[in-house]
């Protein structure tokens, strides 16, 4: 039988179609579990699906730009955008676990067609966006351990929608595992490197304190702004919407707060342990490069490189190519699902999961190979530049709808969100808006 999604609420102008991602539709058991640990314990994993994309390879560049020009300063806004994505992301569980529809059949269900079809193709151009800057930091990854050429490494990794249909098929908690297994190792990389880095961690602790040359030095602000840009990513609200609801948590009110605290729970630790790696990268170029004089590192390949003769090992450049690869490979398993999500959310298609995900993946994956194709390797810094300036413009269509529904009883009932926290989303979607039109206008002019 097909799972739908219910007519809960009034608020809501279409009653919901196919229930999001309906083939692992509430696959992972919780009300069955006696202990208050095992509910617990069975919403662990979402988070770092959605931590995943808050570490992507896009960030990356802006985080080593940061950290070789300003040293450890930047530090403070890595901290800023995490507090708001883990604000974010608690409206996600919470408008899934609320209305049972995720952002993209929200919008889908609440706005006119022709509103919706719009945003969805704005989410299309978001997830395209993401995509390029995942495979091509999963095809650089490739290159730099096992000297693979870029435009082969990025048809590679196209290969990760028949290890998604696999795993899935074993069962969601699988892909958990791949990812949270691949997390592991990026954080072990990044033990190693920063050990061997010895920054000072006075000037860590105190890049972490506000200062007032971000906003007074030009240049500061504008990376600033990018790497604001870059960790809170439009594709990461529809994917939280959607998976959450792979747990089976129950319908009653009680049952549903609970959902939506262990949902929170595990979004909040997950995007904690996103910050440290982020915090590393940055911390990795200040200690490393800022030191050195170094100030103008960005390239991913050319980090590489320097690594070695900096640190006095050899296996310094490698843990970085091992963790850039995991981080790769991690992005774009969540991007399919991500994508998969907005085009069955918007457009409500039913078709069979190996072919949902064949059209969902070749929907990214054709520009991001072609584009790759043709600039080679020296392109890939102004392009991975380019995917963040055009996810910054995306950002608020996914952000200001997000708001809206969580803020509107008709639509939420009893789960509506406290106005405390609609006050704090508001004041982070103006803000967000703000400065990624100056890091438009900044790349424009």
């Amino acid at each position: 039988m097909e799972a739908r999604v219910p007519k809960v609420f009034t608020g809501w102008s279409r009653s919901g179609g196919e229930a999001s991602l309906s083939d692992v539709h509430r696959s992972v058991p919780v009300k069955g579990q006696s202990s208050v640990w095992r509910r617990a314990a069975a919403f662990v994993g979402p988070g770092y699906l959605v931590a995943v994309g808050y570490m992507d390879p896009g960030n990356w560049a802006t985080s080593l730009a940061g950290g070789s020009k300003f040293g450890y300063a930047l530090l403070v806004v890595a901290l800023v955008s995490n507090i708001f994505a883990i604000v974010l992301q608690s409206l996600c569980a919470r408008l899934a676990i609320a209305s049972g529809r995720d952002l993209a059949q929200a919008c889908r269900d609440a706005f006119p067609k022709p509103v919706a079809y719009v945003l969805w193709g704005l989410a299309e151009i978001a997830i395209i966006a993401t995509d390029i800057a995942e495979v091509i930091g999963t095809a650089i990854g490739l290159n730099l351990i096992f000297g693979i050429p870029l435009e082969i490494g990025v048809l590679i990794t196209a290969l990760d929608v028949f290890l998604i249909l696999y795993l899935q098929k074993l069962g969601f908690r699988w892909v958990e595992a791949l990812v949270i297994a691949l997390l592991a190792v990026i954080a072990a990389c990044f033990v190693v490197q920063i050990a061997l880095a010895d920054p000072n961690w006075g000037d860590v602790i105190r890049g972490f304190a506000p200062t007032s040359e971000i906003v007074t030095n030009p240049e500061m602000l504008y990376l600033a702004l990018g790497i604001l840009g870059a960790t809170v990513m439009p594709h990461n609200l529809y994917l939280h919407s959607g998976i959450v609801q792979t747990r089976d948590y129950g319908d009653s009110l009680p049952e549903k707060r609970e959902a939506l605290k262990f949902a929170t729970i595990d979004s909040t630790v997950a995007l904690m342990f996103a910050l440290c790696i982020n915090a590393s990268i940055l911390i990795l170029a200040a200690a490393t490069f800022n030191v050195a004089g170094q100030t103008e590192v960005a390239e991913l390949g050319e980090v590489h490189s320097l690594l070695a003769p900096m640190l006095g090992l050899a296996i310094a450049p490698t843990l970085f190519g091992i963790a850039l690869l995991c981080c790769g490979i991690n992005s774009t398993v969540t991007a399919t699902l991500a994508g998969q999500i907005v085009m069955e959310g918007f457009l409500d298609i039913k078709l069979a999961p190996w072919l949902r995900r064949l059209i969902t993946r070749g929907i990214a994956i054709v520009p991001a190979a072609g584009v790759t194709i043709w600039f080679g390797q020296s392109g890939t810094a102004q392009l991975l530049i380019l995917t963040q300036v055009v996810l910054s413009l995306q950002l608020s269509f996914a952000v200001f709808p997000l708001v809206m529904f969580t803020a509107d009883k008709t639509k939420m009932g009893d789960l509506v969100a406290p106005k405390w926290l609609i006050a704090l989303a508001v004041l982070i979607a103006v803000v967000i808006a703000a400065l990624n039109v100056k890091l438009l206008m900044d790349f424009v002019f």
